[in-house]
């Protein structure tokens, strides 16, 4: 007798197979890859904002002193990346990530951890630059010494500075 033919089709076995895991594994590293550099450096945003925040504390110090007809400063930390306005509670917090830099008049500065720009009752100042900056975007906030003008442009602008002028610098 003969043994009875197998009619039953043969299934393919169920799963991936080691190929198709390692193919899911390398596109999700080349998505890590490039992501990563957008989580570790701050956006063109935050910078922006961070220089329109040091910008605005600086026309708020000149605008002190004018209106009060008595000297106001705008103080930075470059250590901590904060700052502060004389007469304000508190300092203003600047991201971690951004590199700050300040050029003021030798006889505004502190130390190498910072200073301050400040203005006088008819409106002009010590004069200096705040500098921030990550990666290749850099701002500069200028402070003209014999106006008080407050200036924000990119990389490429002359120094707003005076005659016996420091620079202190602090990296990220």
């Amino acid at each position: 007798m003969t043994p009875p033919e197998r009619t039953a089709t043969r299934r393919p076995a169920s799963g991936f197979t080691l190929l198709e895991i390692l193919l899911v594994l390398a596109v999700l590293a080349i998505g890590a890859a490039l992501s990563l550099p957008a989580l570790v450096r701050p956006s063109g945003t935050e910078l922006r904002t961070a220089t329109g925040s040091v910008a605005a504390g600086l026309r708020r110090a000149r605008d002190a002193a004018v209106n009060t007809q008595h000297p106001a400063t705008l103080s930075v930390d470059l250590a901590a990346r904060q700052f502060r306005v004389s007469g304000e509670a508190g300092y203003r917090q600047l991201p971690a990530r951004i590199a700050l830099s300040l050029f003021t008049a030798r006889s505004q500065r502190e130390d190498e951890r910072g200073g301050h720009i400040r203005f006088f009752a008819d409106g002009s100042s010590t004069g200096g630059r705040v500098t921030l900056s990550s990666g290749e975007r850099r701002y500069h906030v200028d402070v003209d010494w014999l106006t008080g003008q407050v200036r924000v442009h990119g990389e490429g602008g002359g120094a707003a500075s005076a005659p016996g002028s420091t620079h202190v610098q602090a990296g990220s």
